[in-house]
C-alpha cells in the first residue's frame, strides 16, 4: 500500500472511506441536472477535501502522481453541486455543472466514443421476453 499523503480531510469522514491499495477511491462524475455520467476519476483524502471545500473537482493523477483540478488548464471546468459517499464507502458520486468537455479527448463524456454491443433487457411484461439486441448503430 502506498504511503498516505497528508490531508486536511475531516478525520470522521476519512475513517468512513475504504481506499484501494494506492489510497484512492473512485469518483463517478455526473452532470447534476441531466444525470449524464461524464467521467470517472480517482481521489485520495486530500483530493476529496479540496473538492468538498473549494467547489471545484480535484483528482489524483495516477500517471503523473499529482493533484489536478479539472479544467485548470483546459478550461473545461467542473463546478461541484453535491458529493455523496456510496454505501460501501469506496466510491463518491460527484454531481457537477460541467463546462465544456469532460473527457481529455474532447468528447462531452468519457463514455461517448466506444459504445459496446450488448444484449439489453427491460422488465418483463406479462410473459413476453424483454431481451433485445443492441441497435445496429451501437454495435
Amino acid at each position: 500500500m502506498s504511503a498516505a499523503r497528508p490531508s486536511d480531510l475531516d478525520p470522521a469522514l476519512a475513517a468512513r472511506l475504504k481506499r484501494d491499495d494506492h489510497g484512492l477511491l473512485a469518483a463517478v462524475v455526473q452532470q447534476w441536472d441531466t444525470g449524464e455520467v461524464l467521467m470517472v476519476g480517482w481521489m485520495d483524502d486530500e483530493a476529496l477535501h479540496r473538492t468538498l471545500t473549494s467547489g471545484r473537482c480535484t483528482y489524483w493523477s495516477r500517471s503523473r502522481q499529482e493533484y489536478w483540478v479539472k479544467g485548470e488548464t483546459s478550461g473545461h471546468q467542473q463546478w461541484v453541486r453535491s458529493v455523496a459517499l456510496d454505501c460501501d464507502g469506496d466510491t463518491v458520486l460527484v454531481k457537477v455543472d460541467q463546462v465544456g468537455a469532460a473527457c481529455h479527448t474532447g468528447d462531452r463524456t468519457c463514455f461517448d466514443a466506444d459504445v459496446l454491443a450488448a444484449v439489453t433487457a427491460a422488465p418483463a411484461q406479462t410473459g413476453a421476453s424483454a431481451l433485445t439486441a443492441a441497435p445496429a448503430e451501437a454495435r
